[in-house]
């Protein structure tokens, strides 16, 4: 549930008595006052300088003026009297200057061609409109001619120049067919800015149109065209390519001149094969951004509203594949005068000082002329008052005879600038402009203001007195502006009564008074609150309010910030609102809003609504749903200056209600092409009325929401621009920080395209000194940055930022408070004092600087601290500087995470928002021993089942002296655990060896060092778990692969476990002599048989062949210095031999082969014998160590059985049941059964058909 309580200002008036920075009065636009007072004429409307009329119409020059008596107008013409009485076509509007030649009688526009200039004059002075320069029309006919063919070679440059007749204004050119159909242009082909048609290289097909010029002009609205250009192609065998070459302007440099604000346009069209891409810069600089454009196919170079930084050489790069090619065009911005300062009407009292300034610009420098009445200053009555010094004339102890209007003419070559600016003395006693005895009413502890707007000659001074009472109301609770308003900062109830402004000056005193009446605010003291509710029942929201019983109070109800409408399914009340038969629509938020005319008070609750589920929600529930068709056929109508009507056909809702509609706009001046959400409507309406924002160029377009999504948008609507007004709004986020020491830069958010409300949307920006409330300054900006330079460091601003176009100006900005550049601080903490807390920390002390030392805003103290040398001897350490900061003006701090027995120094400073200030003086300090670290590469290591060796080195960080190691060790099993034992061993001891009391245990090991401060951290290891430590199931004795891994471990029962953590190699087990070093660095375990050898070996079995306990090696698991044994150079010799071996063997196997000899294994089994058939001793051999043999009479496993490692070979799969067993002898009880997939075991495509033996037996 949320709450918001609305708090309006209250304000009796506009201000309307505004001061000049120069202390000049201006009148006020009370009609009153405007009727009374006496005031020399001032041009209102006058036509521009270059004024082009249409022969066809009659002629008006406009010229109108307001004074006080009315002005009367008189007019000249080539700086003569134009004498309107004698010429009957020629007539002046009443009340107005404005001059209308009729030619409804007849006669030539072109006679009245010239420069016309129009008099203003009442009897305190006389104005001056602009010279306006009449020009009339002008549509010349293209002259006849015959042109013949152009005949042009395929590939080359080609230029069809138009020369159209010379208009006024220049006519716009453009090319077509003499059928009238548009010539395509592209980057091959296109017209220039002088009117030309350019082919980079000519095409054959370029002969398939003709080419004709034509001329719009404007003011006769008539298109004359040119006849038409044939071409002729001549074509050759393959068109060679060439480097490009301009066209225009010709050669490598060329110069352009433009004035100040208007658009440089620059073009380069250059010729080649293939054709040429033009790319342009700038020399020295990169191109403006923000105001360039590329146009005709980058061909031409726009620059809009121009200045002096956007002089200099600009180069275009014309490229192909052939080369490239560059020309340099020397750009040089001149400028017409234009205003630095404008004078200003100038209203004194009789004896006060006044001046007036025109000041200007322009390249070259113009210059400035005074004229008084329109006579030159010079031959006008000399005025001992008046001095002229310039660009500036000085009025002292002005008296009534000083009424005068002057004009500044300032020209230069490019242009002329010219302003009105009347002087007027006004002898007025004071007069107050507001209603008297108005009655204001306030909320309690709200902020409001009491205008008293007046007008007087002197300048009034204003006091406030409160219930007839002698003190003057300012200070404490009240502030009182220039402008005479009485801010009262927060309401009380005593503040109630009657409040009098005086004004007074020399000729008098007025007074008015205002009652102010202090009201009890509104509030919702019982809110609705959240809910959730079945389908079908009743729901009632509370809302009891509490307010000042002399208003009259509203409530009223929101849903989803909407206004509700009270159907029959809901009744309000003056505490609630009830909802009978609650359906889903009626799911959202709710806003009980309680009102006066004085304030408002909001609560909102959210209601949510369970669909039964037992019955489908909608009528379309068992239809597919999807989302909307778009809207169609939307239409504008109900045109007003603010508002519009948009009406739309919905489209199909593809069984899904459509919900809402949003109403999108897009406007093409500020983000042409981007759509913006206007509003959301009920999905229940197809027209809405849309409030618009003024001079915005609106295009609507509508998208239907259902629950399934959003519609495609609608088709756009046709535009509809809205007049222009005053901005009602003014750039928020104003900022003001300072970049450099010496500088602010005041920033805000500019305003988008529906609160600029006009065209030429700028800022004014003001800024002055907050402690010496100096005079205002200030400039027009129309970016959204300006950086004040030259100011002194970090003091603070008063900074206002108001928005104004061509319509007026924002109403008054607030007032903002920005700060200049920081500098680095000047002082150093000093008295730093450090207390050793521990061994890894220390208490830091110092004395604060003074603030006019820190030149910014103190952001933190900060510490600089580096360990110099640890106490003990030889040991390395890093002095990286460290740091710890101190945020906020503070003497105190806490320095953490230091290394014990270490010696370090430290150094302080202040830091603010430019950096750090200077280091304090360097103080050390020796942190006390603490705990070592813990052992680093702790190391178990298991040679054999009964014993452990443990190595380990010294800490990283002993953080004092080492007096040894404690070691904590424990034999566990599953989850039984032994008897904890624990060893301490000397500093110098990193080794230990601990005894297995059994093999099946294992072992976890915690090793920590200690100093005199007691243990640190430890070193934890466990003995490693043996690959099958797992429930054993039965499984009969199998002999599975031998496998050599890459690490060197063989294990015939792990076999699996060992592939995975390395890719092995799968040797087969093959009757052959095997050199004894192989059992050094190949651990083994395997299930042997004795039988009678009847082969040549080099070893031989002569124990009682029994089954072999497995033994697990877990050295090369644990040991990180073992080498690749497949780079030995014995292995990679043993390898050679096995190979040869296998060789001789192939060899034998032939030959016997070939004399019908038999393995002795053949002769007892009528199935093949794979490699890892156990029966025949000259089939295997061993490859265990001879001090894991088992001892004779010894069991087949620890639990009685040997795990089956998922070998693809056991025997089982050949028995039946898995009941074989050996005889004494060693052979196998039993011929082999093939119980199933009996073709596997006899063809080749059994597992045993990859073993190179099973290949020999296959060819036996």
């Amino acid at each position: 549930m949320d709450r918001q309580q609305a708090l309006p200002w209250v304000h009796t008036a506009l201000i309307l008595f505004l001061l000049s920075p120069g202390g000049a009065i201006e009148i006020p636009m009370d009609p009153s006052i405007q009727n009374e007072l006496t005031q020399p004429p001032t041009i209102t409307k006058q036509s521009v300088k270059d004024h082009i009329v249409d022969p066809r119409d009659n002629i008006l020059i406009e010229c109108e003026a307001k004074g006080n008596p009315a002005p009367s107008f008189h007019w000249t013409r080539n700086s003569r009297f134009f004498n309107i009485a004698k010429d009957p076509r020629v007539s002046m509007r009443r009340r107005s200057g404005t001059l209308v030649i009729d030619f409804r009688s007849g006669g030539r526009p072109e006679e009245y061609e010239g420069e016309y200039q129009c008099f203003a004059r009442n009897k305190f002075g006389t104005a001056l409109s602009n010279r306006i320069r009449l020009q009339v029309s002008k549509s010349p006919l293209w002259p006849k001619e015959n042109l013949d063919p152009v005949v042009v070679q395929e590939g080359a440059p080609l230029t069809l120049q138009c020369n159209p007749p010379p208009g006024l204004p220049s006519p716009v050119i453009f090319w077509m067919s003499s059928s009238m159909e548009p010539i395509t242009q592209d980057k091959r082909v296109s017209q220039g800015h002088n009117g030309d048609l350019y082919f980079s290289n000519v095409m054959l097909q370029d002969m398939q149109t003709d080419y004709s010029c034509n001329a719009r002009f404007h003011f006769t609205h008539t298109i004359q065209q040119k006849n038409p250009f044939t071409l002729k192609v001549l074509t050759t065998r393959g068109v060679a390519e060439r480097t490009p070459s301009f066209m225009y302007p010709q050669g490598t440099s060329s110069s352009k001149m433009v004035l100040r604000g208007m658009d440089l346009l620059l073009d380069c069209i250059a010729s080649g094969v293939p054709t040429p891409d033009i790319a342009w810069y700038k020399k020295g600089g990169d191109l403006p951004s923000d105001k360039t454009k590329f146009e005709n196919f980058n061909k031409a170079l726009r620059i809009t509203n121009v200045s002096e930084e956007d002089s200099g050489e600009y180069f275009c790069l014309a490229s192909n594949k052939m080369g490239s090619i560059r020309h340099t065009i020397s750009v040089r911005v001149k400028a017409a005068p234009y205003w630095l300062d404008e004078p200003k009407n100038l209203i004194l009292a009789p004896g006060e000082d006044g001046r007036l300034v025109c000041r200007a610009n322009g390249n070259p420098k113009p210059t400035v002329q005074w004229m008084v009445n329109g006579e030159p200053l010079q031959s006008a009555p000399p005025n001992p008052n008046r001095e002229v010094a310039g660009d500036t004339i000085i009025f002292r102890d002005t008296q009534i005879s000083s009424r005068a209007v002057y004009q500044c003419n300032t020209s230069n070559e490019h242009g002329y600038l010219l302003a009105n600016a009347f002087v007027s003395v006004l002898d007025v006693p004071p007069r107050m402009l507001s209603p008297r005895n108005q009655l204001i009413r306030v909320i309690l502890y709200n902020r409001t203001r009491l205008d008293c707007p007046f007008f007087g000659s002197p300048i009034p001074t204003l006091r406030w007195f409160k219930n007839g009472q002698g003190s003057n109301l300012d200070g404490g609770n009240y502030h009182v502006y220039e402008n005479g308003s009485l801010e009262i900062k927060m309401i009380r109830k005593e503040d109630q009564g009657i409040y009098t402004c005086v004004a007074t000056n020399i000729l008098g005193k007025a007074e008015n008074q205002v009652r102010l009446e202090v009201k009890d605010p509104t509030r919702i003291y019982r809110m609705p609150e959240d809910q959730v509710v079945k389908r079908g029942t009743t729901v009632q929201l509370e809302c009891r309010v509490k307010h000042d019983p002399s208003l009259k109070l509203t409530v009223s109800w929101l849903k989803d910030d909407e206004p509700l409408y009270i159907g029959n399914r809901m009744k309000k009340e003056d505490d609630s609102l009830t909802i009978f038969g609650v359906a889903e629509r009626d799911q959202g938020s709710y806003t009980c809003m309680a009102s006066t005319e004085l304030d408002q008070d909001l609560a909102k609750a959210y209601l949510t609504v369970l669909a039964d589920q037992a019955t489908p929600t909608n009528r379309f529930a068992d239809l597919p749903k999807g989302r909307p068709d778009r809207p169609r056929d939307l239409e504008l109508t109900d045109l007003a200056e603010r508002s519009v009507r948009l009406t739309w056909i919905p489209g199909d809702d593809n069984n899904s209600p459509i919900t809402d509609y949003v109403i999108q706009f897009e406007e093409d001046q500020f983000q042409p092409g981007v759509w913006h959400d206007h509003s959301k409507f009920p999905g229940s309406v197809n027209s809405a009325v849309l409030q618009l924002s003024p001079y915005v160029n609106y295009q609507f377009r509508v998208i239907a929401v259902n629950e399934v999504g959003s519609s495609h948008p609608s088709l756009p609507s046709e535009r509809y621009r809205t007049s222009g007004a005053p901005p009602e709004s003014n750039p928020s986020d104003v900022k003001g920080e300072g970049t450099r020491k010496n500088n602010m830069e005041i920033t805000w958010t500019p305003m988008n395209a529906t609160s600029a409300f006009g065209p030429n949307l700028r800022y004014i920006v003001k800024w002055r000194r907050r402690e010496t409330r100096e005079t205002w300054n200030n400039v027009t900006v129309w970016g959204s940055r300006y950086v004040v330079g030259q100011t002194p460091v970090y003091v603070p601003y008063e900074i206002r930022v108001q928005a104004e176009n061509d319509f007026g100006k924002g109403p008054e900005p607030d007032t903002v408070i920005g700060y200049s550049g920081e500098d680095y601080p000047r002082a150093a903490p000093t008295e730093v004092k450090i207390r050793v807390l521990n061994s890894t920390a220390i208490s830091l002390q110092w004395n604060r600087v003074y603030s006019d030392t820190v030149q910014g805003q103190l952001r933190e103290y900060r510490a600089y601290y580096w360990r110099e040398s640890s106490l003990l001897k030889n040991l390395w350490v890093s002095q990286k500087r460290q740091q710890a900061s101190f945020p906020g003006d503070r003497p105190r701090g806490v320095v953490a995470r230091l290394f014990p027995y270490s010696n370090y120094k430290l150094e302080m400073v202040v830091v603010n928002g430019r950096g750090d200030g200077p280091r304090s003086e360097t103080k050390e300090f020796t942190t006390p021993e603490g705990v070592p670290s813990a052992p680093r590469r702790f190391r178990v290591r298991q040679p054999n089942l009964e014993t452990i060796n443990l190595e380990w080195d010294h800490p990283e960080h002993p953080n004092g002296i080492l007096i040894g190691y404690t070691l904590k060790y424990v034999a566990f099993n599953g989850t039984k655990l032994g008897k904890p034992l624990v060893e301490n061993f000397s500093p110098n001891q990193t080794k230990f060896s601990v005894q297995r009391a059994d093999p099946v245990s294992r072992y976890r090991f915690s090793l920590s060092a200690r100093t005199q401060v007691g243990s640190g951290e430890a070193a934890t290891e466990e003995t490693p778990a043996p690959p099958n430590e797992a429930t054993p199931t039965a499984a009969p004795p199998t002999l599975p692969p031998t496998t050599v891994g890459a690490t060197g471990l063989v294990s015939s029962t792990d076999a699996t476990a060992l592939a995975a953590a390395s890719e092995a190699t799968t040797f087969p087990i093959v009757p052959t002599a095997v050199p004894t070093t192989i059992a050094t660095t190949v651990a083994t375990t395997t299930t042997t048989t004795a039988a009678t050898t009847t082969t040549t070996t080099t070893t031989t079995t002569e124990s009682p062949l029994t089954t072999t306990i497995g033994t697990k090696i877990h050295e090369t698991a644990y040991t990180n210095n073992q080498t690749d044994i497949a780079t030995r150079g014995w292995f990679i010799g043993l390898m050679c031999a096995i190979a040869l071996l296998v060789l001789i063997l192939l060899i034998v196997c032939f030959i016997k082969r070939s004399r019908g000899g038999k393995y002795p294994v053949r002769e007892k089994k009528d199935v093949p014998l794979g490699p890892e058939d156990p029966k025949e001793e000259d089939g295997s051999f061993d490859y265990s160590d001879e001090d894991n043999k088992p001892l004779q009479g010894s069991q087949t496993s620890l639990d009685g059985t040997i795990k089956q490692q998922e070998s693809d070979d056991s025997l089982v799969d050949y028995g039946e049941g898995g009941e074989g067993q050996f005889n004494e002898d060693g052979s196998f009880i039993g011929q082999y059964t093939v119980k199933k997939d009996k073709e596997e075991t006899e063809g080749n495509e059994s597992s045993e058909a990859t073993s190179p033996v099973n290949a020999i037996y296959s060819l036996a």
